[in-house]
Parts: structure tokens; C-alpha cells; sequence
């Protein structure tokens, strides 16, 4: 396990039992970042690093029983926190590394990932893994319940033009992974950024 994982789980292994708690208001945000992507009945989802599954609930809501929810996350302790609280019943949770995902290429609809590019080793390379599972036309949701400059007042740091989120650089590196994006929306009230997989 490189460095880069052995830190990501660290950090969340730490912070898993408290986390829904430490952030109680977000679930309307997260309800309303699945309705923007315009699942439908049957659909077939992702969420890629779905940490304590909030997400899993609205996404099973939007494909219905008939679809596939998928909640794939890298550290077991946030596996764990989304199974006491009942999300395992919405999705099949997945220990997994978004770098190599036990997927078959063009099997999914959509992904959604809450919060987990700014955890990427290699962001270039982990969006064209989350674009070979995709369809063609699938599309792809990059959340966070709080936008950039919000995030950043939060943890006491400023926002730096290279920052991966920002519109001129997230552009740019989805499609050269795979992915054309279509909107882009950054306030304090939430980042969503959606794409579709260009095949």
C-alpha cells in the first residue's frame, strides 16, 4: 500500500465514528447533488469513496430497487460507520481503491464522488479509472457540501490559483481523462461539478 493510501485511511480511520455527526446539515446538500445528476430507475451508480455513505440513501431514492448502488471507500473504519448506520441496506459497500476498482469497464451509469478529489494520488489517472467503469454519455458528480472558499475559511488556509477544484484546472484535467465537463457551480452553500464520459 503506497504512503498516499496509508495517510488517507489514517486520516479518515481516525475521524469515522464522529463523522456524520461532526457534519449533521448536510444531507439536504447531498440529496440535492444526486438530483443534479439526473439518475433514473435501473441506473446503475457509483459513489466513489463513499466514506460514511450519505450519499447512498438519495441514490438508492433515484434508481429505485430496480437499479445498482455501489459505495466504494478505502478505509474500513468508514465502511464500517456506513453499516451501523443502516446505509448498507441502500448499496453493496465495496472496500476499494478508486485507482483500481473491481468494476467492469462501461458497466455503470453514473458516479458520484463526495469530497474525494483533493484525496487523489493521482487525479489524472484516478478519473480515467472512474471513466473506464462509466458508460459512454454516463456522467460523473464531483461534490463537496461546502465550495471552495468556505472549505478553505474552515481549515484556516487560503485558496491557491493552482487548486485542483478550480474551474480553470478541474476543466482541463477531466478531459484529459476522459470526461467533458458540463457544469460547474462553486458558492459557499456547495462545489458540483458534473461531466459526462466522452467515450
Amino acid at each position: 500500500m503506497s504512503d498516499d493510501h496509508t495517510h488517507v485511511q489514517e486520516f479518515f480511520s481516525a475521524r469515522a465514528a464522529d463523522w456524520d455527526s461532526r457534519f449533521p446539515d448536510d444531507g439536504p446538500a447531498y440529496a440535492a447533488a444526486v438530483a443534479d445528476l439526473g439518475l433514473r430507475p435501473g441506473d446503475r451508480v457509483l459513489d466513489a469513496g463513499c466514506g460514511t455513505g450519505r450519499a447512498l440513501p438519495p441514490l438508492r431514492a433515484a434508481v429505485g430497487r430496480s437499479g445498482v448502488v455501489l459505495g466504494a471507500d478505502l478505509t474500513p473504519a468508514m465502511l464500517q460507520a456506513a453499516a451501523r448506520a443502516g446505509r448498507d441496506r441502500d448499496a453493496r459497500l465495496l472496500l476499494a481503491d478508486v485507482a483500481r476498482l473491481p468494476v467492469r469497464s462501461d458497466s455503470l451509469d453514473a458516479v458520484f464522488a463526495a469530497g474525494l478529489i483533493a484525496h487523489l494520488p493521482d487525479p489524472e489517472d484516478n478519473l480515467r479509472e472512474l471513466a473506464r467503469v462509466v458508460r459512454p454519455g454516463g456522467t460523473l458528480a464531483l461534490f463537496h457540501p461546502i465550495g471552495r472558499a468556505a472549505l478553505a475559511a474552515r481549515q484556516g488556509r487560503q485558496i491557491t490559483p493552482d487548486d485542483l477544484r478550480a474551474e480553470t484546472s478541474l476543466r482541463p484535467l477531466l478531459a484529459r481523462s476522459g470526461w467533458r465537463m458540463t457544469s460547474y457551480v462553486d458558492e459557499d452553500a456547495r462545489f458540483l461539478a458534473l461531466a459526462v464520459h466522452a467515450g
